[in-house]
């Protein structure tokens, strides 16, 4: 197949690897998802919970677009062209030494609000929102991706219980087995909102058990009829059964509530900020804003109106990149303690061809897939300066750079 031609790696999840592409018409950059898993069959392909998801909502500007599906049905493989983003919003803020401004984090967490809203609109929940899942595209525009633990709102209760990554898990998750819904996205958009102004996770939990008592360190304790709803809500009506339930620390912290003041007034954030990411992350997820809500909420006002922003579907199709992006020169505030993802929180210290509207699956006979494969186990191994690799199809692999940090896909 010579519609698309290999760059390189540019990382690696659980249960995918993200390869650069080139469409070779338009010479358009775009991102190839490929699926560790195999899939028997077209129907298989077509029923695959991120392409069906994707499908539904390919026409909102702040969710990533899926322009091509690539299946070959010798190999049972399977890959996602999608259109190629700068950077995720981990990548940003990774060892940056300056605190972005706020207004830029209103802007992209508005535009995270509105294709939540749309989402839930639609009938489905993300399910797993952190900063590795959303992508950047120059200075303006956030989109959501990684639909593929998505679900829908009318799905029969109890859902898995392991879902989620766990920095990000709303307490529901944990404290009960499976009965949560929409209101675990709006809990891990609250959790991202604080990490991208302060550059540290919020609830760096270990396990699941240290999970929640972090959550209540800075949080407070529940009220008691909201830990009898939990064990009501758990498999064996008493709650022993949950770890995290039975294992949580419960003595009340003097200073709950206080720290994400202390730790974003450090970082001059406004008021209105913190007051909101406070509605973000309440407690009871019954209690907690819907997106449409969150959007009301005062500090949005000005990101009321719907932004689209510049996104790669309306520039220029040439392989030209951005540069890095975001700058680390931005801001005027210095970080004062180097931010990492690790294990503490300083809280705790103070146009390519795009498809038919079906987007049928085809199945390629050309060997792509497999050849995409090579590429991966070759820049893996350490074969970082192919240029060209002799195959039986029309496929050049010109180089290989591999991000060293895999995300989970």
């Amino acid at each position: 197949m010579n519609e698309y031609r290999l760059l390189g790696k540019k990382g690696e999840g659980t249960f995918s690897e993200v390869l650069l592409g080139r469409h070779m018409s338009s010479n358009r950059e775009v991102a190839i998802k490929y699926m560790k898993s195999k899939f028997q069959s077209i129907d298989a392909v077509n029923s695959f919970n991120e392409i069906r998801a994707l499908r539904r909502l390919t026409e909102h500007p702040n969710i990533v677009k899926l322009l091509d599906v690539l299946y070959d049905s010798n190999t049972g493989s399977l890959a996602l062209v999608l259109e190629l983003m700068d950077m995720n919003v981990y990548e940003a803020i990774k060892g940056r030494k300056h605190y972005f401004p706020e207004n830029r984090v209103g802007r992209w967490m508005s535009q995270l609000l509105f294709a939540v809203e749309y989402l839930h609109d639609k009938g489905i929940f993300h399910r797993d929102i952190k900063p590795e899942n959303l992508l950047l595209y120059q200075n303006e525009t956030l989109k959501l991706a990684d639909l593929g633990s998505c679900k829908g709102m009318d799905s029969k209760q109890p859902f898995t219980e392991y879902i989620s990554t766990r920095w990000y898990r709303a307490p529901e998750c944990m404290l009960t087995d499976g009965y949560y819904s929409t209101g675990m996205d709006i809990w891990a958009i609250g959790c991202v909102f604080f990490e991208v102004l302060a550059l540290v996770p919020l609830f760096p939990g270990k396990n699941e058990v240290d999970q929640v008592n972090k959550i209540h360190k800075v949080m407070g304790l529940p009220p008691d009829d909201l830990l009898t709803y939990f064990k009501k809500s758990c498999k064996s009506k008493s709650g022993k059964g949950n770890r995290p339930l039975r294992e949580m620390d419960r003595k009340p912290h003097k200073n709950a509530g206080k720290s994400i003041d202390s730790w974003l007034h450090k970082c001059k954030i406004s008021y209105e900020a913190i007051d909101t990411i406070k509605v973000l992350l309440t407690y009871d997820a019954e209690q907690r804003p819907s997106a449409t809500e969150a959007l009301r909420l005062p500090y949005f006002d000005l990101y009321r109106e719907a932004y689209t922003g510049m996104t790669p579907s309306t520039c220029s199709t040439n392989a030209v990149r951005s540069p890095p992006y975001p700058s680390d020169s931005e801001g005027n505030e210095t970080v004062e303690t180097a931010s990492s993802k690790g294990p503490t929180t300083h809280l705790e210290a103070g146009s390519a061809r795009l498809p038919s509207d079906d987007y049928k699956a085809r199945s390629h006979r050309s060997g792509f897939l497999e050849y995409a494969h090579l590429l991966i186990v070759l820049v893996t191994a350490g074969f970082f300066a192919v240029r060209k690799i002799p195959l039986p199809i029309c496929i050049t692999i010109e180089a290989a750079v591999v991000d060293q940090r895999g995300t989970n896909a």
